[in-house]
């Protein structure tokens, strides 16, 4: 009773028009679920059927964001929500829309001194050779604006790359490429002031895309992480750092690769993280000692707190 005090009606909003509708719908139906059970006075709403005004028509206390994507996590609906005097988990608008912008997050870790791979931008009309000649091979291409590693290709070859940038050209007008990291990827978890315990991904294939985040269950995660307590508590602090350097708030999670010389490398910021039975804010919770219904609850409370940003 004391954690659902003051909650007053909550309104979880999953679903709605992004390319991550599909994950976003699993997220909310879980998020739901957890604060059923936890009898808070929750109905769940997609915002692809009403908009605003059906939003605004459920007169909620506060809003749990379990949209994923643009239009839910990019600080437009966020500042729908400021204007609105509605309350909501997770970054606000700067924080959000900085996030989804993979390429100005790179800029803003830079101008920081964060450790961040080297990366371009591509168009129809740029000289392959000279983006190979300066990334080298391997390298990335990924969408600017968008999440799930949708339209994203490992590139070996100079002969592919332009195949790659359409690919993601086909999800966003903003594709960039990015010098691919070899090594070990991790994930860490912000939940208020605490770093969750972070979490190794290793997957058959190499690429934790699409399939391996949400379907697959050959994907290992492994908790601990296999780093020592000093690592770990390196790159703790390295994600806080990268977190806040974007304004984030709330919860969030912050994606890392560690090359074969053991250094740290940022790759992108989540905002809005994935709440599946496959995610892994849930997974670090429950290593922490949180279940999901808990870690659903602690993520609502934040929105009882005044904003930083």
């Amino acid at each position: 009773m004391m954690q659902t005090q003051g909650l007053g009606r909550v309104v979880v909003l999953f679903g709605g028009n992004s390319a991550e509708r599909e994950v976003s719908l699993r997220s909310g139906t879980a998020v739901l679920a957890a604060l059923e059970r936890s009898g808070v006075d929750v109905i769940g709403y997609d915002p692809a059927d009403g908009g605003l005004v059906g939003l605004e028509a459920l007169a909620p206390d506060r809003v749990f964001i379990a949209l994923h994507g643009r239009g839910g996590e990019d600080g437009t609906l966020q500042g729908a929500l400021e204007l609105l005097g509605i309350p909501y988990t997770g970054s606000g608008v700067l924080a959000s829309a900085l996030g989804m912008d993979k390429q100005r997050t790179k800029l803003v870790w830079q101008a920081l001194g964060l450790p961040t791979p080297e990366s371009l931008m591509l168009a129809a009309d740029s000289n392959w050779d000279e983006i190979v000649a300066t990334l080298g091979l391997p390298l990335i291409v990924k969408p600017v604006h968008e999440g799930s590693t949708l339209g994203i290709t490992i590139v070996d070859s100079r002969e592919t790359l332009e195949a790659a940038y359409l690919e993601a050209a086909r999800y966003d007008a903003r594709v960039m490429a990015e010098r691919f990291i070899s090594g070990e990827e991790y994930t860490v978890s912000l939940l208020g002031d605490r770093v969750l315990p972070a979490i190794r991904v290793e997957v058959p294939s190499g690429f934790y895309d699409y399939e391996a985040k949400y379907n697959s269950n050959d994907t290992r995660y492994h908790l601990p992480c296999g780093l020592d307590a000093e690592q770990e508590a390196v790159l703790g602090v390295l994600c806080r750092q990268a977190f806040e350097a974007v304004g984030g708030e709330g919860w969030g999670r912050v994606d890392v690769m560690r090359d074969a010389q053991g250094r740290f490398w940022l790759i992108e910021v989540n905002t809005s993280p994935g709440m599946t039975d496959h995610s892994l804010v849930p997974q670090a919770a429950a290593h922490a000692g949180m279940g999901f219904d808990e870690l659903v609850l602690r993520i609502l409370r934040t929105t009882l707190e005044p904003r930083q940003a």
